[in-house]
């Protein structure tokens, strides 16, 4: 679902600073040989999760959702020269696509990956964070949430993606839409939850941006 219309999503586009070289390498390489390739954050959302991060100069990220490392490095464009970045993927086909591009960046030795459950790797990273992004199973978005908002630092934010799911968020959900019914259950609880100031912009799929008060 579009939620702009095409000939204004087009010149945003075009207003937008180009995505680095590397990075077009990148979707190029994941559109070509990669499943569901819709997937990649691309270059208008991967811009902007590049100026939140440079906004928020984080010192540790955590990115719940690898795919082929696009979004990571667009986030890692933020990092402070001695921060790192966390990334968990359960997809073991993809670690040495991701790692591919890690390696082919300045910033190889900052991004650590995980393999496997994120809902069991999270709570072995010994790590508070400023910087988490969320584009994983959309069934456990509930569950990360309640693991990663005791991991936030003071002023860290969480950005959230797919939050509106083609628009059937605001659509009756069907009895075996586990997806739905997660995310309709996440939205409601960032939006609610005293401790966040939170924003949602529908921009592609829907991306929330939540920050915990200081």
């Amino acid at each position: 679902m579009n939620f702009i219309p095409k000939a204004i999503e087009k010149y945003t586009i075009n207003h937008t600073q180009p995505e680095p070289e590397l990075l077009s390498r990148l979707a190029r390489e994941t559109h070509q040989k990669v499943l569901q390739p819709r997937m990649l954050s691309g270059h208008y959302q991967g811009r902007l999760l590049s100026m939140i991060s440079k906004i928020a100069g984080p010192k540790t990220i955590l990115e719940l959702g690898t795919y082929t490392g696009y979004s990571a490095l667009c986030l890692a464009e933020g990092l402070q020269k001695d921060g790192v970045l966390h990334t968990i993927d359960i997809n073991e086909e993809l670690r040495d696509f991701q790692k591919k591009y890690f390696d082919l960046s300045i910033f190889k030795d900052q991004i650590h990956q995980h393999l496997g459950n994120a809902l069991n790797i999270i709570p072995t990273l010994d790590l508070k964070f400023d910087l988490v992004f969320i584009d994983a199973d959309k069934p456990n978005y509930p569950a990360y949430f309640e693991l990663i908002i005791n991991k936030l630092n003071p002023g860290g934010i969480i950005l959230t993606d797919n939050v509106l799911w083609s628009g059937k968020v605001v659509e009756k959900t069907q009895e075996d839409d586990e997806s739905t019914r997660a995310l309709v259950k996440y939205n409601r609880l960032v939006a609610a939850d005293s401790r966040l100031e939170t924003i949602m912009l529908p921009i592609r799929d829907g991306l929330s941006i939540s920050r915990l008060k200081l």
